[in-house]
């Protein structure tokens, strides 16, 4: 991992945790005014605070009503407590929040939270309220990335800075460049070569000055450039050889305006604003597109779901690990009676049945003895599999399909992994006797061919009893195995079908699972509906494109099952 990699996802990893703590802080409520605020910008005095906090102190013994008195007085004291942990105000200032609140059981909390942010805060604050304030917190969120503009026109070029809310014009110059005529006679070639040579040096002085003032120690110091301009000077250097490829990667917009100067350099931060606020947005689309790639491609270097990525982590697979800011994961960490550790990831919905904490071998429940959200156990130990962190949302079309299909947990690996070999070694294979030995036999192998193993599955289905919506939904199956054979699908051209491959599940009844599809096409007519397997031959999906991309998925008892295919 580079160096501005691994300084970028330390960055996103402050950034989640903020986030996180600012929703934790605005959701808490207390009784009367007992919840401290306090935010100290760098340059200020620890000294100063702490003889405020004791002047604070003095007045809040005035207080009439002694429950709110004794815990607005506990809370200011265990602030000054928290200031004593510090000599000085850290580099970028001080936050600190102490106070009691309230819980959703309606029990009291003591809340003591005392961090250096991971960037200037510039805000000076001390309140005592029935909540926190994390206005200023927030406001560290916003993105302070640096953009460069150069303006370019027939009279001059100026190259600029956005930061924030703050410009900053780096060089300008002008240039007197000879207008296009129909005079000259036998000489107007010769005039129109010269205008052409003094456009191309303009350009090329444009192109050498972007490298001067956007590349430092051979890295480009903006997140992303605007090229702007009246005339076609800004598509020519976007073009051109001369301007540099590390320049030319970062350019975010092309923009026309009617000015030039410092008058264009504004026109073009309100014509592009839409196009900055979206960076990370775009930054976003592109890596979880470079997902779908992988995919898409079926390289092998992908891997998606709870178990598979970490099993990806612990072989230092993983290179690129994607997750949704908001997943919804817990990782438990139980003790058995014979004190052994079982480690088990679950939903809040998964939680709610509690025969996941039951041990097999004993048939007790086990002792939860540490769990913490697995969002935040990848903030903690990213690094120690030698993996990049990106948070993603789900506000992008990609990131939706993402954080739907995928459940929101994916990774882009360094080499391939069959993970389907590595599921088959570790489980146990006892499972597997209830089932038909013919069945079995495909199952573990799949060495037959396509017709055959549809034969027994449809010889296999129809001497079982059928097994209703509500009866799957009610049975016990962790879905550790599958069999997966294909169907044909009628295509958007008359005569023509497409062929999927479907996952039917063994249940320990003996019967196969018929699986709830959804078919998801994923162009710019998506669409999804929801349908029913009624054999193991066809099921009817009609594509609104004639060539359209697929992901079938397979969803049972909140567990999911993925499998791709192209039209």
């Amino acid at each position: 991992m580079s160096q501005a990699a691994a300084d970028a996802t330390d960055r996103n990893v402050e950034i989640w945790k903020v986030k996180k703590l600012i929703k934790s802080l605005e959701a808490a409520r207390g009784n009367g005014t007992s919840m401290i605020s306090l935010i100290i910008p760098p340059k200020d005095q620890i000294s100063r605070i702490a003889k405020m906090l004791a002047d604070e102190y003095g007045t809040a013994s005035n207080i009439k009503s002694r429950v709110n008195r004794l815990s607005v007085l506990a809370a200011i004291t265990s602030t000054q407590q928290r200031l004593k942990l510090y000599t000085k105000v850290p580099t970028n200032g001080l936050v600190v929040y102490c106070g009691t609140i309230v819980t959703e059981e309606g029990k009291e909390k003591k809340v003591n939270i005392d961090f250096e942010p991971f960037k200037p805060i510039n805000t000076s604050l001390y309140l005592c309220d029935n909540k926190f304030h994390t206005e200023a917190l927030s406001e560290l969120l916003e993105s302070d990335n640096k953009f460069g503009f150069i303006i370019m026109d027939g009279n001059g070029a100026l190259f600029g800075t956005l930061s924030g809310n703050t410009r900053e014009v780096i060089h300008k110059f002008a240039v007197e460049l000879p207008k296009k005529h129909g005079r000259g006679g036998q000489s107007a070639l010769r005039f129109a070569r010269l205008r052409e040579e003094k456009r191309h040096n303009y350009v090329r002085k444009v192109a050498e000055l972007a490298v001067q003032f956007y590349i430092t120690s051979d890295k480009v110091n903006v997140t992303g450039l605007i090229l702007a301009g009246s005339a076609d000077f800004k598509t020519e250097l976007s073009q051109s050889d001369m301007f540099d490829n590390r320049l030319q990667t970062k350019v975010i917009k092309l923009v026309d305006v009617s000015y030039g100067g410092e008058n264009g350099f504004n026109q073009a931060i309100e014509l592009a604003a839409e196009s900055l606020a979206n960076v990370k947005f775009i930054q976003e689309k592109k890596l979880i597109q470079k997902y779908f790639d992988e995919i898409s491609q079926d390289t092998g270097k992908y891997c998606f779901g709870v178990d598979d990525t970490l099993k990806g982590l612990e072989l230092g697979a993983v290179e690129t690990l994607i997750v949704w800011e908001n997943l919804d994961v817990t990782r438990f960490t139980l003790k058995n009676a014979s004190g052994v550790e079982v480690i088990i990831h679950m939903t809040k919905e998964q939680e709610k049945d509690r025969s996941h904490f039951i041990d097999k071998e004993s048939n007790l429940e086990m002792e939860v003895s540490d769990r913490i959200p697995l969002l935040e156990w990848f903030a903690d130990h990213y690094k120690d599999f030698g993996a990049n962190l990106e948070f993603v949302t789900n506000r992008s079309q990609e990131g939706s399909q993402f954080v739907k299909g995928f459940g929101g947990i994916g990774g882009l690996l360094r080499y391939k992994v069959d993970f389907d070999t590595l599921n088959y070694d570790s489980e146990e294979d006892g499972f597997l006797s209830d089932i038909s030995g013919k069945i079995k036999n495909l199952f573990i192998t799949h060495g037959v061919a396509k017709d055959a193993l549809v034969d027994v599955v449809k010889e296999f289905w129809e001497t079982s009893n059928k097994v209703s919506n509500e009866e799957i939904m009610a049975i016990g199956n962790d879905l550790k195995y599958s069999i997966s054979f294909p169907i044909n699908v009628p295509s958007s051209k008359a005569g023509e079908t497409n062929e999927f491959p479907i996952t039917l599940v063994p249940l320990k009844t003996g019967h196969l699972l018929v699986p709830l599809l959804r078919v998801t096409i994923l162009d710019s007519h998506t669409f999804s509906e929801t349908i029913y397997l009624n054999n193991a031959e066809q099921v009817l999906v009609r594509p609104r494109t004639q060539s359209a991309t697929f992901f079938i998925e397979q969803q049972h008892r909140g567990r999911i099952r993925w499998f791709w295919t192209s039209s």
